[in-house]
């Protein structure tokens, strides 16, 4: 019964493969071209712009760090990225209740961790107990498990996991690399000791880490029980693979044209030219899920105004932004929600200064001399956290903050490091956070701006939780898809959240290389990845 549990969520996907297909690289495409046959060995070099701290991929939500993790560990799942199926990885078939409370899973025989152990239903289960056990960094995983109830093991190859509520969810995040599977040694160690090293049973192993210089991975001898998404059977075909951390993306780009490194990630706007011409190939692939813009804690001063937070969401040029600082390839926030998310819903946002003034009249924030509005005393000033882990951050961030200024609010920007980027949401130390998370399911909604989970943004209750809520337990895909369009509606209406541009991945890929691909996700996949005998 593997392809009938994945039809409750496909809503809304038609929608999103179109928009994919205009991305330039979707999510099959693989950088190189037809170069004649794979040629096995070899080391990739990859530069990225920031390292999360943590090499585990249970507790790493930071593109650049899971572009590495992501190989390091198989899923029971894996989602065809051009038609939003799911597909056999280490599960060979799945059935799911009527209800939809409960999942069990075939696991295929065989496959071990690279300590030797082996990958059965009893290691799963250890995975699933220990998850929302982890602290701070495991928002992802946790948010996938809400309502878990346990994992029965009925033999080696088969298990049933069981919510307390209805959570249609599930089958989509098996797919990803926040419920990648480790091995139980690892599982049992704190959640720092496994920041420093995992062991997992993916393609390649951990080789070694080192903080904000390097990740180096070695090619797993033996490895025969890859995704049915990949082309080549068996073994990874490069030996190792060297991401290298790069915080200047000029360096990276001028790394890529010396041909220092083989591939780079985090491309600017002002990267593609250099790059072009020197014959390199731009993947890009829009990332699905809550796109980029600004979430605000509510319990703090100033955002705690509704009027302030509707007062942004018109103040907010998006064209501007895009045109200004983006990758050609990027579009501009239409919803909550990114084009390529099942059940995206355009919301037709739009840019309207007088509007905003308006809205700011209205609720008592009155012009000062500097032009920042003032009420009871206090200007409307609001700190903006972000963190570098993107070559458009900052630049974006300051255009924004022109923005806003000029209906008269007055966006202070603030950066921290993004290893302290979890620590700081859990611990509400932030009003205004630039902020995205991807998912290929629109659940992740839910996962954010629930208050029955983390709260991170400690949102009061509303008409949004119960919409919110509706739409994980409903297992029919319209009426999902209906539910999912109003919670969208609802976090604008709100002022939840201010959307500004969907994140798009674009790489930076050298002429030698072949068959780096994208997942359903936008991260990327380097099972089947090459390089030519000249490289």
């Amino acid at each position: 019964m593997t392809a009938r549990p994945r039809r409750l969520l496909l809503p809304g996907l038609l929608a999103a493969v179109l928009a994919l297909s205009a991305c330039g690289g979707g999510g099959g495409a693989a950088a190189g071209g037809d170069a004649g046959p794979p040629q096995p060995g070899g080391t990739l070099r990859f530069a990225v712009g920031s390292d999360a701290g943590c090499v585990d991929p249970q507790q790493v939500g930071s593109n650049d760090t899971i572009y590495s993790v992501r190989q390091l560990v198989d899923s029971l799942t894996d989602q065809d990225p051009q038609t939003g199926e799911l597909k056999p990885w280490l599960a060979t078939s799945w059935e799911t209740s009527p209800d939809a409370k409960s999942y069990t899973f075939t696991l295929r025989e065989g496959v071990t961790f690279s300590d030797g152990t082996p990958l059965d239903a009893n290691a799963v289960k250890a995975n699933f107990d220990r998850i929302p056990q982890i602290g701070a960094r495991g928002t992802l995983p946790k948010g996938y498990l809400a309502g878990y109830a346990g994992t029965t093991v009925e033999s080696p190859t088969r298990f049933t996991v069981s919510f307390q509520q209805p959570n249609v969810q599930f089958l989509q995040a098996t797919s990803t690399h926040s419920l990648g599977i480790l091995s139980p040694a690892t599982v049992a160690k704190s959640d720092d000791d496994r920041c420093a090293g995992v062991i997992g049973s993916g393609p390649f192993t951990l080789q070694s880490y080192t903080k904000n210089a390097s990740i180096v991975l070695a090619k797993r001898p033996g490895y025969a029980w890859g995704s049915s998404l990949f082309t080549q059977p068996g073994e990874a075909l490069l030996d190792t693979v060297e991401f290298r951390i790069v915080p200047e993306s000029g360096v990276r780009t001028g790394a890529l044209q010396s041909g220092e490194v083989d591939a780079i990630g985090s491309i600017g706007q002002q990267d593609e030219a250099p790059l072009t011409g020197a014959g390199a190939q731009l993947q890009a692939r829009s990332n699905p899920g809550v796109v980029f813009g600004l979430a605000f804690n509510q319990q703090k001063p100033i955002v705690s105004d509704p009027a302030v937070r509707q007062a942004l969401l018109t103040a907010v040029n998006r064209d501007e932004i895009v045109g200004g600082v983006f990758p050609s390839q990027t579009k501009a926030a239409t919803s909550v929600l990114a084009s390529t998310t099942p059940s995206y819903a355009d919301q037709g946002l739009t840019f309207d200064a007088a509007k905003s003034a308006a809205v700011l009249d209205a609720a008592g924030w009155v012009a000062g001399p500097d032009g920042i509005r003032v009420k009871d005393g206090q200007k409307l000033t609001i700190p903006v956290t972000y963190s570098p882990v993107a070559a458009t951050n900052k630049p974006a961030l300051e255009l924004l903050q022109q923005q806003a200024k000029n209906v008269g609010i007055d966006l202070q920007i603030q950066e921290v490091p993004i290893a302290n980027a979890a620590q700081i949401q859990t611990a509400g130390d932030f009003s205004a956070l630039w902020y995205n998370i991807t998912r290929a399911d629109p659940d992740i909604l839910r996962g954010q701006f629930s208050t029955a989970g983390a709260n991170l943004f400690r949102l009061p209750d509303s008409p949004l939780q119960g919409l919110l809520t509706a739409q994980a337990a409903e297992p029919d895909p319209a009426k999902r898809t209906a539910l999912v369009a109003q919670a969208q509606q609802e976090i604008l209406a709100e002022g939840v959240f201010v959307p500004v541009v969907e994140l798009t991945t674009v790489l930076g890929v050298g002429a030698q290389v072949h068959g780096i691909t994208f997942d359903a996700s936008s991260r990327i996949q380097l099972h089947d990845a090459w390089k030519s005998s000249s490289a």
